[in-house]
């Protein structure tokens, strides 16, 4: 692959990815704080600032190593998680599932932001495919964290949904798939279950939510 081609994409991608990662962490730490939990505050986590939240290997080193080696084929990486004790929870059952589904959503409203962008950038004339290509890549990344993160299968913030709306016995059963659960979601991924399955129907699905959304301001500029 083109070194120059490398980096534009790079440059492209580096800046709607430390938002998308940087608002998922620090919504989980808000929503947390917001029903008791104080934990990620107090480590300075409920913030937007991307240093506080990228992790050198997940964040870095590995979705640009998966980059060249499959020459964009594939891409994985991940944060450092918001610790959170759900414990100190008003609510433990409940909120467990709000914080759970507030870095999803963050990125569900990034991804709406991103495409309003482009809306704007297509509507006013502006053609720099730079910008341009900056809107698309949040809209991509965003949506593919939204529905990745939502795989119910912990530590994924959709396991913790499962979790939650499970009965106690069986919520705790299922939650003891957590130290596994990485591998397990890795091997999906790898075999092409998830992609197939799971991101690739939702993502469709949620491109298509999105573009029903925006169609009233892509109108405006007709």
């Amino acid at each position: 692959m083109d070194i120059a081609n490398i980096i534009q994409t790079i440059a492209i991608y580096a800046l709607p990815v430390l938002f998308a990662i940087t608002v998922h962490e620090a919504a989980h730490g808000y929503v947390a704080r917001h029903f008791g939990d104080n934990t990620a505050a107090m480590l300075g986590r409920v913030t937007l600032n991307p240093f506080k939240h990228i992790d050198p290997i997940g964040t870095i080193a590995m979705p640009l190593f998966l980059y060249i080696v499959t020459q964009g084929a594939f891409l994985f990486g991940y944060a450092k998680p918001v610790p959170v004790n759900f414990g100190r929870l008003k609510n433990p059952r409940r909120d467990m599932i709000l914080v759970a589904l507030a870095g999803p959503a963050s990125n569900l409203v990034q991804a709406l932001l991103w495409g309003a962008g482009f809306v704007v950038l297509q509507g006013v004339g502006v053609q720099e495919p730079f910008f341009t290509g900056m809107c698309r890549a949040g809209v991509l990344v965003n949506v593919i964290m939204f529905v990745f993160n939502l795989f119910p299968l912990p530590p994924l913030d959709g396991g913790r949904v499962v979790t939650g709306l499970l009965p106690p016995k069986a919520a705790m059963t299922y939650s003891r798939i957590e130290p596994w659960g990485f591998f397990i979601v890795m091997g999906l991924v790898v075999a092409g279950v998830i992609s197939n399955l799971w991101m690739r129907p939702l993502m469709s699905v949620t491109f298509s939510a999105l573009d029903a959304v925006l169609s009233p301001l892509a109108a405006l500029f007709r």
